[in-house]
């Protein structure tokens, strides 16, 4: 320790109101606790919770709140926190967040966009490859006894794909490019975008949905979002098309899809989110249907780097001020 570390700590124990109590409310690795708890301007208080009536209960004293996608920021959690000046949540995605709330409190907002991206990436490309090689089919044939390999010449490789991309952003652009890599011709709808690196451009939605055998999903939810491919999108496709939605749950209707797989209209859907979350029970037990617990951005490389890299926008913001 360095006499100014000596000096900034005698100060802040002088003047105990500049001391930031960083409340954890969420499974975010402890690199954030430890490198706070190295600067004296930081109490931390770890209190990983999951409702909306607990994160109530935690965020009374709390300066910096440090959240992830399944943590509901609400009117009702920021006037339990009057003392709230800044959130920083560790995904990319902050529509937990009431930012007209945040926003008139004069609370700031920071997450981590592409913090994930690769990892979601990965696993939409394993979906893709799951669904169409009927992996869950064949895997269920080998566990009841059933080694049948006489339909496999009806499976296609992904180099026969077309892909359709909703969303060319830090996730949409790493798929095209790993999708690219397989072979597979890529479209992508983005109104928002003027480049489109590794995917064909169309103009709109429609045009995407005749041009495509796979879709995938990639926005943010936002009103123009929310239910954005519902039955209508979906009897768009062309019969025997697969879905894929990684993004947010609200994006899709959910038991249109399910319908879809049901009528035979979709050959496969894998869902990552849900609407609402968890899901309600029961759900389709089927191999053409891949369900996961909204785990595509969790990976062991993103949860051992994401504390760090969010006490390092903490201190920046506070440098600022």
């Amino acid at each position: 320790m360095t006499i100014f570390d000596v000096m900034r700590s005698q100060a802040f124990s002088v003047y105990p109101e500049r001391v930031k109590k960083l409340v954890v409310a969420a499974d975010i690795d402890r690199s954030l606790d430890e490198r706070a708890r190295d600067d004296a301007r930081f109490e931390v208080i770890r209190r990983p919770v999951r409702t909306e009536d607990e994160l109530i209960a935690v965020v009374g004293d709390a300066h910096v709140l440090a959240t992830r996608a399944y943590n509901k920021v609400t009117q009702r959690v920021l006037d339990a926190a009057p003392h709230l000046e800044l959130i920083v949540q560790g995904t990319s995605g902050i529509d937990n967040v009431d930012l007209e709330a945040a926003r008139a409190r004069g609370i700031e907002v920071i997450n981590m966009p592409g913090v994930n991206a690769n990892a979601v990436a990965e696993l939409v490309i394993a979906f893709m490859i799951s669904l169409t090689r009927t992996v869950p089919f064949y895997h269920r044939q080998v566990v009841r006894g059933d080694f049948q390999r006489d339909d496999c010449a009806t499976r296609h490789e992904l180099r026969h794909f077309r892909l359709g991309i909703i969303g060319l952003g830090n996730v949409g652009k790493l798929v095209a490019r790993l999708a690219g890599a397989f072979g597979v011709r890529v479209f992508a709808y983005d109104p928002y975008l003027t480049e489109f690196p590794g995917a064909t451009p169309v103009a709109t939605l429609q045009e995407l949905l005749a041009t495509t055998d796979i879709l995938t999903m990639h926005v943010p939810l936002t009103e123009e979002t929310r239910k954005m491919v519902g039955a209508a999108e979906i009897a768009a496709l062309s019969r025997g098309s697969y879905l894929i939605n990684a993004s947010r749950g609200e994006v899709l209707d959910q038991q249109a899809a399910f319908d879809a797989i049901a009528a035979g209209h979709l050959a496969g859907l894998a869902l990552d989110v849900y609407d609402p979350e968890p899901p309600e029970a029961p759900l389709p037990d089927d191999p053409r249907i891949l369900l996961t617990p909204h785990i595509a951005g969790c990976s062991y490389e993103v949860k051992t780097t994401v504390g760090g890299k969010l006490f390092e926008k903490i201190v920046a913001f506070y440098g600022t001020r």
